[in-house]
């Protein structure tokens, strides 16, 4: 990936999931998109007032909830990920 975050933003890869319902395989395409991905790429974060940033809680390589609605998809014409960038404060949590 060619692409590097600025500021508190980050690069999100959304999470397929696929369900099982009764033997019938339901594609993730097929109903309401999983709000937890893992993190990409992380921005420096924000600079404080005294020219100091401030330390981003998320790294590369972390699964995490996020608000559904928020970032901006990336157009990605390599693969068939989905890939978003949002503000840091549109992680909701780390999941374990």
């Amino acid at each position: 990936m060619n692409i590097k975050p600025i500021g508190n933003r980050v690069i999100i890869k959304r999470s397929k999931h696929e369900t099982q319902k009764n033997g019938l395989i339901i594609p993730a395409n097929n109903k309401e998109k999983k709000s937890e991905g893992i993190v990409m790429a992380v921005g420096e974060g924000d600079m404080d007032k005294h020219g100091n940033y401030k330390k981003m809680l998320v790294k590369p390589g972390d699964k995490v909830l996020f608000n559904g609605y928020s970032g901006s998809i990336i157009p990605n014409e390599k693969d068939d990920e989905e890939l978003i960038i949002m503000s840091h404060d549109d992680i909701l949590a780390i999941l374990k």
